[in-house]
């Protein structure tokens, strides 16, 4: 989902719109990993706003979601969440 600025006509999330597997993600210098974490978190608001749910847990490991995939090889490195019923980012 591209969110689009309707004044600019431009993406809301340029970096994001950029990583569509986990390889991607680790091709980003790690200074652009805050920006991206912004950009996911961006995107979690919006939709949520549409479907509701809960926010609040995911929006808080948002830069650790970033930080995991940087730095180990996933899908290939296991990942798992133990959070209940809850569904982190990912």
């Amino acid at each position: 989902m591209t969110s689009v600025d309707q004044t600019t006509k431009r993406s809301k999330t340029p970096l994001l719109d950029t990583v569509n597997v986990p390889a991607d993600l680790r091709k980003l210098p790690e200074s652009d990993l805050r920006q991206l974490a912004d950009e996911l978190r961006s995107e979690m608001i919006d939709a949520v706003s549409i479907t509701g749910g809960h926010l609040g847990a995911g929006l808080g490991v948002v830069e650790l979601t970033a930080a995991i995939h940087h730095v180990f090889n996933t899908p290939e490195d296991k990942l798992i969440w133990d959070v209940g019923h809850q569904c982190y980012p990912h």
